[in-house]
Order: C-alpha cells, then structure tokens, then sequence
C-alpha cells in the first residue's frame, strides 16, 4: 500500500522535524524519525519496523538523514493553500512594511544552519555521554584490578610476616647452637686436663648433660625445620605475583605506538574502537600484516583473534597467527572453534606471501609434558618434498605432522647419526604416504648435521616414493668419511640442540611435534 503520508513517521504518525524527528533512512531503505530509531533498539540491534530486517547500531546517529525527505516536506509547507470552506471576509492585502523577500532568504538559511549545528551538538552530546560510560566502566574495571593488585601486595606482606618469624626461629637456634658446640669444646679440653677420678667424673657429668641439651637441640632442628607452610607460601606467592608480572605487555610510563585515528568525521565511539583494537572485521587484511604490524592489529594478533581459515566439503578449518620476537608465525589448519570476536584471513591468502624459492618451517618438539624448544627448518620449495612437508606443516590437505611422534634414531652416538618422525596417518612408522603424485625433482646431496631428508630412501633401499614418503629424517651429527644423505630438501637453521637433546632422551618415541607451522615473511 502507498503511504498518502510521506511527512509522516509511520510509527509515530508524527510530522518529521529538523530536531529530534528528523527523518532517517535505514539500509533496508525505510524511513523513520530519530526518535522512533532510538526507541526501537535493542542491544545495540534495531529490527525494521516495515520489513523487519536486521541492523547492528546504537544510536539513530548511525544512520543517514533522509535530506530528499526534508527537502520534500519543506516544498510541500510552501503549497499549502487556504482551504475552499474558508472565505475571507476581508480581501487580503500586501504587508505595505516588512523584509524583502531576499532577506527573508537569508533568515531561512540562517535558521537551517542552526537548527543543523544543534542536532551536530545533539550527536556529538550522545556520543560524550556513551564515551562518559565507556570511561566509567574503565575506571570500574581499573578499580577491581587495583583490588586485585591490593590483595596480592597483601599476600606479599603476609608471606614476608611468615619469612621474617621463620628468620627469627633460625636466628635463635643457631645461637643455642653455637653455645651447645662451645661447650662440647671445652668439655673436649677439661677431659683432656683430669688427673683425679673425681675430676673424671664430675667431667663425664658435665659433659653429659651439655651433651643431651645438644642433642635436644639437633632433634628440634629437624622438627622445626623448614616449616612447610612458610615455604609453601613463600613459593607460591612469589610464583603468583611473578606471573601477573610476566602478563604486564608495557612498562610503567612506557608510551603507545601512535594510532592513525581516521578522518576528522570518525565519531569519538569508532576513533575509541580503533584505539582498542575494537575494528571491523573487513579491516583486517593480508595487507594489514605485510606492514610493519601497528597497533591495533599488532593487539588482535597477540591477543590470538586474527586466525587463518579454510572452507572446504566438511567445513572450516581455522589455523593460529601468532607473533614472537617480532615474526609471525602461521600454524596448521585443525578442525576447531574460532575464538570469539575473532578476524578471519583466507588461509589461500596467507599462504599465498611464502617465498616460492625458500621457506621457513617450525616443528615444536616436546617430552615429559613440556614444550622443549622450537626447531626452524629452511626449505628449498622448488623441489616436491619441500612442498609436501609445508603441507604437513600447514595441515592444508586435511593432515599435520601436529601430535606426531620420533620413531627412530640410527647412529645414536656415531658420526651420522640422525633421527626421523613424520608418520601422520599412524604414527608408529608404518605411515605417512606421500600427498603429492610425483615427489621426484632436483635434489642436492649432504652429510652435514642439520640435513633435513626423506626417511623413504632408506626405507627403499635408496629410491624415493614409497608409503614411507612424507616421513622425514634428520641428521644430528656429521656423516663420517665424508659420506652424503641423498634427496635433502632442508636444512635446520635454529633449535640443533633440541633435536640433539631429543635423541638423547632414553626413549625417542616419547618426544612429540607439539606443534609446527611456517614463518610469514611479511
């Protein structure tokens, strides 16, 4: 049905003003007055009232003002006429005094130009007061963290109370101590000086009884010492504090990178979520991490929401961006929950910056419940082994070297010593099928430690291919008399020495790839 109405709001049924009923136009393309906007929304979402699609806003300020609405409504007051009924019982006649009909132009205008900077002041007020609630809600929060802070400097103090008693206790044992061995040492000279069996005897008593006082002394030491809530308080206060220490990401009086704030019509609440990392998701690009990583993006990567995500026929996978020593890494795609508020890239797209002549690979090695250190591995992608351990590395065929075991260590202790791993289908040496369909290509030769090898030319007496392909081996020590490993596609270039130290474990099968991935040259 046509609306015979169009100055009006068709929720209110209010005539639209220059104030607060100025006529705004949703993305959907109705039209409603500011206040009707304001009143319908609902957790920062407004349903339409007209075809109830959905938007995301919190004020009616989000939304553009219909100015062709305006201007519509202003013709139509200009051909307002007298209406037929009325009969004027005088003839109307012209203001014989008055301003001129251009002056009156230029009242018009001026009126306009205040009635907008009153609604501008209207919308920038909305905007302090929502920026004055985020503010208090900060200072809020601060408060409860400095109650926090308060508490552990509390736990300090008592920690400190109990070290300062326990110092005490000592202090006085070790006195009694010392005169305990004091007077065992003169006992020492008197029963060296006796001549008289009365002497003797009154001697031997002395010493007896500054014996067994020593000998209540020992027994006392060992029962107050150490007192294990003393301890046990000391240790864990210290590990709590120094770990709230270690989460600190700036120092006290250190000064942010500078933020680009937008442009000057940025409204206060959007300039704020671009300082807090607050961004939208279609701001977050590969380009965004090809630059020298600034704030905020720099906080969404350390703080794990940028993720790397690939769709395929049995849903998403999401991979981990992360950033160490100022390099970000890039680790494999696992079917698992994207963190919340998270900004997604293509997993295509990432990928797609690797340096097709070289490559930077990681494999975290790990044993006795611990990560032990990070192994780097620089590839030859152009041949097809480099190629397929990416894959492996990346998990972008579906499989990952991720929760892998070392299956072996030949040599172990001899020159040419090495150690292999890799079976991704079931990890007990048996697996690891190739994912490429032809692996063969231009190989280089070596014997030197950190060779990084295909485990299947052994396996097959020296020819590539196999079920054994994707496993790899890797050499520890210089092979002797100058003898080579073929088909080397890498060589470690960081984290020699985990690998070492994991050959050294009494049990190789225990160590595992924690986790890997590929550096980003970015």
């Amino acid at each position: 049905m046509m609306d015979n109405n169009p100055e009006e709001c068709s929720v209110c049924f209010n005539n639209y003003d220059d104030t607060l009923l100025r006529p705004r136009t949703l993305p959907c393309g109705h039209t409603f007055c500011s206040q009707c906007i304001d009143n319908a929304m609902k957790n920062g979402q407004l349903s339409c009232p007209s075809c109830r699609a959905q938007h995301t806003a919190t004020a009616a300020t989000q939304f553009l003002i219909n100015y062709g609405m305006e201007a519509f409504i202003r013709k139509l007051k200009g051909m307002e006429v007298v209406p037929v009924t009325t009969v004027p019982t005088k003839p109307n006649k012209a203001p014989t005094r008055g301003i001129s009909k251009k002056l009156r132009s230029l009242v018009e205008e001026q009126k306009s130009s205040i009635s907008s900077l009153i609604t501008s002041c209207k919308e920038v007020l909305s905007q302090l007061g929502e920026y004055r609630g985020q503010l208090g809600d900060w200072k809020t929060q601060h408060l409860q963290l400095q109650d926090r802070l308060y508490a552990l400097v509390e736990q300090n103090k008592s920690a400190m109370k109990l070290l300062e008693l326990e110092d005490t206790s000592v202090v006085d044992m070790t006195t009694q101590g010392e005169e305990g061995k004091t007077q065992l040492q003169a006992m020492l000279g008197s029963l060296d000086t006796v001549i008289t069996a009365q002497e003797v005897g009154t001697t031997i008593d002395t010493a007896d009884e500054c014996s067994m006082k020593v000998e209540d002394w020992l027994q006392k030491c060992q029962e107050l010492f150490p007192d294990v809530n003393t301890v046990h308080t000391s240790v864990k206060v210290q590990e709590t504090i120094r770990e709230a220490l270690e989460m600190t990401t700036t120092e006290t009086g250190a000064t942010a990178d500078p933020v680009h704030l937008g442009d000057s019509d940025s409204s206060i609440m959007t300039k704020v979520k671009e300082i807090t990392g607050e961004i939208p998701q279609k701001e977050i690009t590969v380009e965004d991490l090809r630059r020298r990583i600034r704030e905020p993006v720099k906080r969404l990567v350390e703080a794990g929401r940028v993720v790397a995500v690939q769709e395929d026929q049995d849903g998403r996978r999401s991979a981990r961006i992360t950033l160490q020593d100022g390099q970000l890494y890039l680790h494999p795609l696992l079917r698992q929950p994207t963190p919340a508020h998270a900004h997604t890239i293509q997993e295509s797209d990432v990928v797609g910056v690797l340096d097709p002549s070289c490559t930077l690979a990681f494999l975290d090695l790990g044993w006795a419940g611990s990560t032990r250190g990070r192994v780097t591995i620089r590839l030859t992608p152009d041949t097809p082994l480099a190629r397929q351990f990416v894959l492996l590395c990346t998990g972008q065929r579906g499989h990952t070297y991720r929760n892998t075991k070392l299956l072996r260590v030949v040599d172990k202790g001899r020159l040419g010593e090495c150690v292999g791993g890799g079976d991704y289908e079931s990890n007990d040496g048996k697996g690891g099928a190739q994912l490429l369909p032809d692996l063969q290509g231009q190989y280089r030769e070596s014997g030197q430690a950190g060779a990084v090898w295909s485990w299947s030319v052994v396996a097959f007496f020296w020819r590539l291919g196999g079920p054994k392909s994707a496993q790899f081996t890797i050499t520890t020590r210089d092979h002797q008399g100058g003898g080579q490993w073929p088909y080397v596609f890498g060589d470690v270039v960081s984290g020699l020495d985990v690998v070492r130290a994991a050959v050294n474990h009494s049990d190789i099968t225990e160590v595992t790839v924690v986790d890997c991935g590929v550096v980003l040259p970015l």
